[in-house]
């Protein structure tokens, strides 16, 4: 498909060992004024933390803005890419989950990777993607009647660095510190800084401590 991607995983790689992730892509035509359609990969993380709570993985929590995460360790991510159509905008979101734990992958990636098997004990794949996409055309729903007000506020109660004091790597390289404060309007993430409150709208968060 080619288009814009509104991800920051975009040009980065994915790893996931034979077996051992939980992939689909769903596509679906939205009429969302394109200003808004930035905050897809929040509606979508949103969407798949509450299946993934549903299914039993109580801690599934979200990272800024398309990571999911359990205790700390990245439990999958989310890739988001759209094109115009006149009024409208076609978007294709897709979902990687880690199932299977692998001790090799953290030590080969040196940070903490979740898996689905550390939560889910009978793990049926198709139904949890089945869960996940059911929860993924609701929230998308939403999204088309209520924009991203009613997302910002479950994606917010399930920061994972909420109140943490963050380092993020802007677009252009910099690198820019301060307290996490939620989500602008537009899903851009706030930070309370030495010079205010500012919002990052295309960024990776490198690190989170307590505030």
């Amino acid at each position: 498909m080619s288009g814009r991607c509104t991800s920051t995983n975009c040009g980065r790689r994915w790893h996931s060992a034979p077996g051992a992730g939980l992939t689909f892509s769903l596509s679906r035509r939205l009429q969302r004024p394109v200003r808004e359609v930035a905050g897809l990969s929040l509606v979508a993380g949103v969407a798949v933390a509450r299946a993934l709570r549903a299914l039993g993985v109580a801690q599934a929590a979200l990272k800024w803005p398309n990571d999911l995460v359990v205790n700390g360790a990245k439990l999958g991510g989310i890739l988001v890419e759209t094109r115009s159509q006149g009024r409208a905008t076609h978007a294709v979101i897709g979902i990687g989950l880690n199932c299977r734990h692998d001790a090799g992958l953290e030590l080969r990636l040196r940070r903490r990777v979740g898996a689905l098997d550390q939560f889910i004990e009978a793990m049926d794949r198709n139904e949890i993607i089945a869960r996940i996409a059911r929860s993924l055309v609701d929230a998308l729903d939403e999204f088309e009647t209520k924009g991203l007000d009613s997302a910002r506020r479950d994606w917010e109660a399930m920061d994972a660095h909420a109140g943490q004091r963050l380092r993020v790597r802007l677009a252009d390289g910099r690198v820019i510190s301060g307290v996490a404060s939620g989500l602008a309007d537009d899903g851009g993430l706030r930070l309370l800084t030495r010079d205010g409150l500012r919002a990052v709208r295309n960024g990776r968060v490198l690190s989170a401590r307590p505030a």
